[in-house]
């Protein structure tokens, strides 16, 4: 009955703190045959690597009994139709899904004055620790219900920071694996270049194993435990504006050195402005023609392509745009047609970002920096405030290399992340860099503080 057990525990979880409570807002729906899943699981003489274990997955993923919105209204009642290869790969593995999660609106790629968290369809997220403040985007319902203990298991998506974000600022260990790694069919897309789902968990273990499980190479569950020396690379440039998150940065090196830990310093060019214009117009560019694809695919979607989102979104002004506009969205059909200046800018953003992770490969395993300032408050008429971030996320992103967070601490009573980045294919040794640091930090799981304010 162990399964049974630990789905029934997570489903009141989610009716007493997600939906009632605490109004966590982070589960968007639940799966109605959960319980009759952890029952099969139960009567099975099996050891699958995630046996009956429940998990939630981002609802721009599709698996069948679960809505797969992106958080639009778009695409409510149009019912999935077969798993997407992650859903089944999990559930071959013995795990039960049990919901999907709220996450900011179309991945938080559709204005420059959202907020993270979010969607039409499920509200806006908050965050475990504190209820005003922001759960960060995009992933911010598998961030926040893994962080308040719906369940220790999540799956996010990533494009730039959307997995690195939510785990950093609700308190868990978030891994984006390479681009490509893990199937991406039936996960509505932005950007074919950038684009990854990925874990959020409450340990480096449980990332290691759900890798393991959706990758499926089986190796890096043996990374997280072992004691192989690994080459690490201190970036002075992933620094916040924050400084008790940088001071707190240059202790927990102090203690990771104590542990045996052995760091280099390896400085970095920042991206300028050039950097991230270009990265913008391939998300852009990307989105209109990887939507449209998709659409294609979803049966009974009352919207075909990208230009229909934008008009459904226009006449459903009153609940789609109340908050914020569809900027982007209205640019990315401006750039259709624009085929030789996106491979013109995609080819620069790319070769900037293999130049700036070069050290990965010639001299340092791994990179680390901070990743994100404190959660800040959430403003739905305002949008987000990422000015005490690091640039962290912006070259993994584009150069499609893996990048990972754990908890560092709390600053101000909330959590902040240590980030780690590897090269393209190099899952293993950022794992084993994870594992390492999570265990000579010794937090343990963090346990939010539930605060009104």
């Amino acid at each position: 009955m162990k399964s049974i057990a630990l789905v029934e525990e997570s489903l009141n979880k989610i009716e007493s703190i997600d939906r009632n409570g605490y109004a966590l807002k982070s589960v968007l729906a639940t799966a109605e045959d959960a319980l009759d899943r952890a029952s099969e699981y139960d009567l099975q003489n099996s050891d699958l690597p995630l046996q009956g274990i429940p998990i939630l997955i981002k609802d721009n993923i599709e698996a069948i009994g679960l809505p797969a919105t992106a958080g639009s209204l778009a695409l409510v009642d149009t019912p999935v139709t077969q798993d997407s290869t992650l859903a089944r790969r999990l559930r071959e593995s013995g795990a039960v899904i049990i919901g999907s999660t709220n996450l900011s609106e179309w991945a938080n790629i559709r204005s420059n004055k959202s907020a993270s968290g979010w969607s039409a369809v499920g509200g806006l997220t908050a965050n475990p620790w504190k209820h005003g403040r922001s759960a960060g985007g995009s992933s911010s319902g598998s961030g926040a219900a893994v962080a308040a203990g719906l369940t220790q298991w999540a799956i996010g998506s990533e494009t730039d920071g959307s997995i690195i974000c939510p785990a950093s600022l609700n308190g868990c260990v978030g891994i984006k694996p390479t681009v490509g790694s893990i199937p991406r069919d039936g996960m509505i897309p932005i950007s074919a270049s950038q684009d990854s789902p990925g874990p959020i968990t409450q340990t480096v273990s449980q990332a290691s194993t759900l890798l393991d499980v959706l990758t499926q190479k089986k190796i890096y569950s043996v990374a997280a435990l072992s004691d192989q020396a690994i080459r690490i690379g201190i970036v002075p440039q992933w620094m916040t504006e924050d400084s008790a998150v940088n001071a707190l940065f240059d202790d927990t090196v102090t203690k990771l050195e104590k542990a045996g830990m052995k760091f280099v310093e390896v400085n970095l060019t920042p991206p300028d402005q050039e950097e991230q214009d270009d990265e913008l117009f391939v998300l852009l560019y990307e989105l209109g023609r990887g939507l449209e694809k998709y659409l294609k695919t979803r049966h009974g979607a009352r919207v075909s392509n990208l230009e229909d989102v934008v008009n459904f979104n226009k006449e459903h002004f009153d609940q789609e745009l109340k908050y914020f506009g569809q900027e982007h969205f209205e640019k990315a059909l401006d750039l259709q047609l624009k085929k030789d200046e996106y491979q013109a800018a995609r080819a620069r953003n790319k070769s900037w970002a293999e130049s700036t992770l070069s050290p990965c490969s010639s001299e340092v395993d791994v990179l680390i920096g901070c990743t994100y300032g404190p959660a800040w408050v959430s403003s739905l008429e305002n949008g987000d405030s990422y000015g005490s971030a690091s640039w962290i996320t912006m070259a993994p992103a584009i150069a499609g290399t893996p990048i990972g967070t754990i908890p560092m601490g709390l600053v101000s009573g909330l959590p902040v992340g240590l980030g780690f980045v590897s090269g393209k294919d190099q899952e293993a040794p950022l794992i084993t860099a994870m594992a390492q640091a999570e265990r000579a930090l010794g937090l343990g799981v963090l346990q939010p503080t539930f605060l009104a304010q």
